[in-house]
């Protein structure tokens, strides 16, 4: 915690995200942690959310190769959909992050922040697959209690596409634009 009041007592870099977003994402951290917290996007905001779930796992996912395919291919492929979805070896889905550390496979994760790969230009690859993948370790949790999902830049149209089909509008239960903190509850059991 010394660590990074220092660091950001001492810069003039900022976390990215404004208070108003950093707020929801701390009350559900305080309420929860410490805990398991997922984040795909390492950022400006990296040691301010470590500190925030002190004595929790915090891991962190970057990786500026990921690229998504399109929307309509997990309707086809039964490996994309529930209640047999499932990501770690599974190749049939092209929207399933595969090759992630094993860590991130076998860990039920509390909370996901998803606030990367970028997708606000034609280049890049989007949030897609992070969206999917979050909402397959949502669905796939066995543990007690839901898995918090936030969502970074939702108002990127296919930010909002996927977040709409596989997170669920209904099941917001907090936003800030251009943040939403939903809860998945699509789980088995």
């Amino acid at each position: 915690l010394a660590t990074t009041v220092l660091h950001y007592t001492t810069t003039e870099v900022t976390p990215q995200q404004p208070r108003a977003e950093i707020r929801i994402s701390f009350d559900v951290l305080r309420q929860r942690g410490p805990c398991n917290f997922l984040l795909f996007g390492l950022g400006h905001d990296s040691l301010m959310w470590s500190a925030f779930n002190a004595g929790g796992t915090t891991l962190f996912l970057e990786d500026p190769k990921w690229a998504d395919e399109l929307l309509w291919s997990y309707r086809s492929e039964p490996k994309c959909l529930p209640p047999g979805a499932f990501l770690k070896g599974n190749r049939g889905c092209r929207l399933a992050l595969v090759d992630l550390p094993e860590e991130v496979y076998e860990r039920e994760w509390d909370l996901i922040m998803i606030d990367t790969p970028r997708g606000y230009f034609n280049e890049a690859p989007g949030r897609m697959g992070a969206i999917y993948s979050a909402a397959v370790m949502a669905q796939n949790r066995c543990g007690e209690g839901d898995t918090h999902v936030f969502l970074h830049d939702v108002d990127h149209r296919v930010e909002k596409t996927f977040a709409m089909e596989f997170l669920c509008k209904k099941y917001l239960v907090k936003g800030h634009r251009p943040l939403l903190a939903l809860l998945h509850p699509l789980r088995q059991g």
